[in-house]
């Protein structure tokens, strides 16, 4: 079936077409993966035998998966780093430059009082303080990754960022509690 033409095992990238980098074309992701799953997509081929519709259904989780994992700049750098050999050990290592330590904290605490006393305002100014330090991080990531070959810096990135997207979740509830 000719439909079926791509190699299960190859990794997300290979998958839709793009070379192993950190920066991608947004666009051109979503384009392809709309390509790749109009072809493999299980309702494509509801009249086919039991064999090529359970192969159809694998495919479009498996392609699914893909871009889930490379739309997501925090994904597709774990992703990376781990098919280039390197594991940002985000369970297992937590050492982080006191600096950022410290910084994120006296943001935690701003967000804690801000949601205490029902202040959107300042909700919106942290959430947007914090926009614009993973902006820079992701931007930073790129160089790190496809230009500078720093894995180990890179890896360092991705822990930070995992820390502050969870914050970026707290702050987004706390808005949420505080507009509701």
């Amino acid at each position: 079936m000719t439909s079926f033409d791509l190699n299960f095992s190859a990794d997300h990238f290979s998958l839709l077409g793009f070379v192993r980098a950190q920066q991608l074309d947004l666009a051109e992701l979503d384009a392809r993966f709309r390509d790749v799953q109009a072809r493999v997509h299980p309702d494509k081929h509801a009249h086919a035998g039991e064999s090529d519709r359970r192969l159809a259904m694998q495919w479009a989780t498996r392609i699914n998966e893909a871009y889930q994992t490379l739309k997501s700049p925090l994904s597709r750098a774990r992703y990376l780093l781990q098919l280039l050999g390197y594991d940002p050990q985000v369970d297992s290592n937590t050492a982080m430059p006191a600096e950022f330590l410290m910084a994120q904290m006296e943001l935690r605490e701003a967000v804690s009082e801000a949601r205490g006393n029902g202040d959107e305002s300042a909700l919106d100014a942290a959430r947007t303080q914090l926009l614009g330090d993973m902006k820079t991080a992701y931007q930073y990531l790129v160089e790190l990754i496809d230009q500078h070959k720093n894995y180990l810096a890179a890896s360092a990135l991705v822990r930070q960022l995992m820390f502050q997207e969870k914050l970026l979740n707290e702050i987004d509830d706390a808005l949420e509690a505080v507009t509701a």
